[in-house]
């Protein structure tokens, strides 16, 4: 538990899409939540709308800090304006107006939340989507800082990259995840762009002895996490190692598409399919290598996680975040995005040789040590005084 320090308490607001949606944000945002109320801030974590079905994350119910939804229900999608026709749809038009309409009723929610504040405090966005509601809102005496959880590259493939060059362009602080994100942020005109790297979710006390013939991933089952991708890699392995495991945790729409290619592709004896898992650290205690196999990813969550079980990682190199988090060749490899054989020849390398993985899992262990709690709550303290001059 991180120890209470001199810094000034304040009130300090998360607003996201989703109190509790499934997913890296919502783990983060009640991380910091929680690790800002150990220091004495008052916090609340505010979502602008419930989480879709099937993706709800189940909250603890002694929270130590305010949560708030401001929709009972998700509001009405409209589409792009895009020329003539759609200006005179007066259906479009109709629906707009009532979006807009719901929109300022929020907004006005969260301005009596913010009103409440003491002086000093700070509204940390940590979705784009969300930021269009606290444009709304009264912020008058705070701090807005405006989050992008992804990597520059795959912001600027979606509709979000258009969104954060206007909603972010005007907050206090704009923050990417690594150094490099925001260099090309700040080549987009952006003058507000700084970086923080997630924290460490846990360290703890018994690490894997990488003794067990696992390899292990853990992360929803959809298109950008790339299981299938790990599977292909994992049909060049397996055969060489038939008494070796692939354990993959989690869960998703892709579900029975990736276990019809597990048996496809001959593996579905070595594969272990485990759902969901509300342990971890268990989970990794239980592999010698873990493996993420994604296409995109911001400052990932779950190779830290592994390295702080000493279990080195193979990853493709997707984003500036994956190979800050690891140094290939020293706590892990990685492989060019997409390249399969590579990826599965690292995974080779460390399944044959348990000396490596002991070397490379202790030095994971170690140098993940620099993203802990504590370093990064103190950056994210200093940045609060920082912005407030």
């Amino acid at each position: 538990m991180s120890k209470p320090n001199a810094a000034q308490p304040r009130d300090i607001f998360f607003v996201s899409n989703s109190v509790n949606e499934l997913g890296g944000i919502t783990s983060w945002s009640h991380q910091m939540a929680r690790l800002f109320s150990e220091r004495g801030h008052r916090v609340h974590v505010v979502g602008v709308v419930p989480p879709p079905q099937g993706r709800v994350h189940e909250l603890a119910d002694d929270l130590p800090y305010k949560t708030t939804t401001l929709y009972d229900e998700h509001p009405p999608s409209v589409r792009p304006v895009r020329g003539l026709k759609d200006r005179l749809n007066l259906v479009e038009q109709r629906r707009r107006t009532a979006r807009e309409a719901g929109m300022r009723e929020q907004a006005a929610k969260m301005s009596a939340l913010f009103r409440a504040a003491r002086p000093g405090g700070i509204v940390i966005v940590t979705q784009v989507w969300a930021m269009e509601w606290v444009a709304l809102a009264h912020t008058a005496g705070l701090q807005v800082i405006g989050m992008s959880h992804e990597s520059f590259a795959t912001c600027r493939k979606s509709s979000r990259f258009q969104r954060v060059k206007r909603f972010y362009a005007d907050t206090d602080r704009m923050l990417t995840l690594t150094r490099e994100d925001a260099d090309h942020w700040i080549r987009q005109r952006l003058d507000n762009v700084g970086f923080m790297p997630n924290p460490l979710p846990f360290f703890p006390d018994v690490p894997s002895d990488r003794s067990r013939k696992c390899v292990v991933s853990i992360g929803r089952l959809h298109e950008e996490k790339g299981v299938d991708l790990l599977l292909e890699a994992w049909a060049q392995v397996a055969p060489r190692h038939p008494d070796w495991t692939l354990r993959i945790y989690g869960s998703g729409e892709e579900a029975e598409a990736l276990r019809k290619q597990a048996a496809e592709l001959g593996v579905a004896a070595s594969v272990e399919w485990m759902g969901r898992t509300g342990d971890v650290p268990g989970a990794l205690r239980e592999g010698s290598v873990f493996a993420l196999s994604s296409r995109g990813e911001g400052f990932p969550l779950a190779p830290m996680e592994a390295m702080a079980t000493a279990v080195p990682c193979v990853a493709f190199d997707v984003a500036p975040g994956v190979r800050e988090i690891i140094t290939d060749g020293v706590d892990g490899f990685l492989a060019p995005p997409g390249n399969i054989t590579e990826f599965a020849r690292h995974l080779e390398t460390l399944i044959s040789d348990k000396e490596l993985r002991d070397t490379m899992g202790e030095a994971a262990r170690e140098n993940i040590q620099r993203f802990s709690t504590e370093e990064i709550v103190g950056r994210w303290e200093d940045l609060f005084a920082l912005v407030e001059r």
